[in-house]
């Protein structure tokens, strides 16, 4: 049995002026070396979670382990993050956007060319990242949060903007981070991506985790992430 790399238990959250519970008493655990993949609805708590889980947002109730032990700036230091936009100078090229984060982080700059060659991005010159496409974005966000060779890969909403092709090399990227590996925990709301690049999945509605394990049979987590998401609900897609 794999070891657990990521845990949260009972998370809760509520934002002032919201009676609603943003994420209610949430437990994730998420083996090593496996791409897992966090569902759910807009407005579900995914990207909450996500934040408690960095640091970025103190929860009210819980806490977060990582490989068994309190979060901490060492497990911080062991984890890449790309949550909502890309953090990039549109005015820099690809290889000097990374020179400015492996200077703040005090990684050495032999990291730039062996992270951009990750995500295919060697032949950028020196295009701004201004001008780059979305998936280019994407893929340099990606480079940046993998510069400190992280045991730990979290992604939010990877996909969104993206065309096919480009959805399925990121998909093919995050296969084979785990293969090495690497644990990748990536939030989506798009069930077909999920299911073709997760090992694990967890399914988050109303704030409430109402599903967590393997991946269903092929065909069947639609099915499934219907009844856990009209269970839960509270207010997810309403305008």
């Amino acid at each position: 049995m794999k070891s657990i790399v990521l845990e949260t238990k009972a998370l809760t959250k509520t934002f002032r002026g919201n009676d609603e519970k943003a994420l209610d008493r949430v437990s994730l655990r998420i083996p090593g070396g496996c791409v897992y993949g966090l569902l759910g609805p807009n407005g579900a708590g995914k990207s909450t979670l996500l934040k408690i889980i960095t640091g970025m947002v103190q929860p009210d109730e819980g806490q977060v382990l990582f490989k068994g032990q309190p979060w901490s700036r060492q497990a911080l230091a062991k984890t890449g993050v790309l949550i909502e936009i890309p953090p990039l100078y549109g005015n820099l090229s690809a290889r000097e956007n990374l020179l400015v984060r492996t200077t703040a982080l005090g990684l050495p700059e032999s990291r730039i060319s062996q992270v951009l060659e990750t995500v295919e991005l060697t032949d950028t010159g020196k295009k701004k990242a201004g001008k780059f496409s979305l998936g280019m974005k994407q893929r340099l966000g990606i480079a940046a949060a993998l510069l400190s060779e992280p045991e730990l890969l979290i992604l939010d909403e990877p996909t969104n903007g993206l065309d096919p092709f480009g959805i399925q090399k990121l998909r093919s990227m995050l296969r084979e981070f785990a293969s090495g590996g690497m644990t990748v925990l990536v939030s989506s709301h798009i069930l077909g991506e999920v299911e073709q690049m997760a090992d694990h999945i967890g399914i988050l509605s109303g704030g409430v985790l109402g599903y967590q394990g393997g991946m269903p049979q092929k065909g069947h987590l639609e099915e499934l992430f219907t009844k856990v998401v009209e269970k839960n609900r509270k207010g997810e897609w309403q305008a």
